[in-house]
């Protein structure tokens, strides 16, 4: 893939620190790290390592990456990675995608109380699934899949929902057999939805009861009991929104499909088409008008705000195992799927694991670059000195 004319990087150069100074009273250290980390991300602030073809000897120097989960540039390799790691876990089985939404009304909660709803969207999702899964009215079986958290819109405004991702099917109650959904569709989506709503809307008053959720500026009279239960109310007058595509293909295609979801980040620098001026233009699908393309122009500092408001609590995890998937269940569970799909051994996607393996390659010769030395930023710039004098000398 061809580099994108325009980064987030290159915003937060020009605008990052004009930025800074004007939002001071709601920005974050965290929101500062993560500038930072974009900001510098593969450059010589963050050092380097020096790499030398085994074949022919050639030699190159590469800056370090951030490694932020919120930076554009950085997701690759990790995704690789765990890409990789679930091609031992996959099933002969035709897969299901399943969106939970919360109403546009709960935006403005999560953004003052990220980890309790977000934690709650998880929980909510998870719970609803299982047990719907488990009723015997509709698939009677213990299913196992993974969620994973997205926090925006194609407009980059705040629009919490989870991915889940399932194999079509699952176990019985006693683990002998291995039982196939009854609808093309897997489970009901309005039974979905009806749960789903009840779950969460009970889990915000557990929260609030407990004095877990934060009322700042011009939400804090719904900290009055009264004023909040009211709120809830608002709550049941539509159905939320749980959409659920039709199985799709098998475990090469469930990776290439994954790969669209797990490591992605708010915008990526490709959507990014000009930058000028103090504005930035990008582009975005109008799910509203049948996913019509649109280019978007707001100002610099709105951009940074909008891209700031998907920065996650530390040490949150965004994507999760429930079920027979869920990591203290999988080593005893997996085995007793395939046993009972006819599966003799996992099933490693030789796409994955291609990926993972292609170590960097000569430029040269196409031979392998092995690491001979880490840099720290004074060490490539004293190199970087040296060099420029050497020029001038000769």
């Amino acid at each position: 893939m061809t580099r994108p004319p325009f980064e987030v990087a290159d915003i937060i150069r020009a605008n990052g620190d004009s930025f800074v100074d004007r939002n001071r009273s709601w920005l974050t250290w965290l929101h500062l790290r993560i500038l930072f980390a974009i900001e510098h991300c593969r450059t010589a602030v963050l050092g380097g390592h020096l790499d030398r073809c085994r074949q022919c000897g050639f030699e190159a120097t590469s800056f370090n990456s951030c490694r932020s989960r919120h930076c554009p540039k950085c997701q690759t390799n990790a995704r690789n990675q765990w890409l990789a790691a679930r091609g031992q876990e996959l099933l002969p089985v035709k897969y299901v995608h399943v969106v939970f939404t919360i109403p546009h009304e709960l935006s403005w909660l999560a953004l003052h109380n990220k980890k309790i709803v977000y934690d709650l969207l998880f929980h909510a999702s998870a719970a609803t699934l299982l047990e719907i899964a488990a009723d015997p009215k509709h698939l009677g079986a213990e299913i196992g899949f993974l969620s994973v958290l997205h926090t925006w819109g194609q407009n980059l405004q705040i629009h919490p929902h989870i991915h889940c991702v399932i194999p079509s099917g699952g176990l019985s109650t006693d683990h002998q057999r291995w039982i196939h959904p009854r609808y093309s569709f897997f489970l009901p989506v309005k039974v979905l939805s009806r749960v789903f709503r009840g779950k969460f809307v009970a889990g915000l008053k557990r929260a609030f009861r407990d004095g877990q959720l934060l009322f700042p500026g011009k939400m804090k009279p719904l900290a009055q009991q009264k004023a909040f239960r009211g709120f809830l109310r608002t709550l049941f007058r539509n159905d939320w929104v749980v959409y659920a595509k039709r199985p799709f293909g098998g475990p090469e295609h469930v990776l290439q499909y994954l790969a669209r979801y797990t490591h992605r980040v708010a915008i990526s620098n490709h959507r990014i088409v000009d930058f000028a001026d103090g504005k930035v233009t990008f582009r975005w699908k109008d799910y509203a008008h049948k996913n019509k393309k649109r280019l978007m122009t707001v100002t610099a500092e709105e951009f940074l705000r909008r891209f700031l408001l998907h920065s996650l609590p530390r040490g949150f995890v965004r994507i999760r195992f429930c079920g027979f998937l869920a990591n203290r269940r999988r080593g005893n569970l997996l085995p007793v799927c395939r046993q009972l799909l006819a599966v003799a051994s996992p099933m490693q996607s030789s796409t994955a694991a291609a990926k993972v393996s292609g170590a960097w390659r000569c430029p040269c010769c196409g031979g392998a670059m092995a690491l001979i030395e880490k840099l720290t930023p004074q060490q490539i710039l004293r190199r970087s000195v040296g060099r420029e004098s050497s020029a001038d000398t000769s």
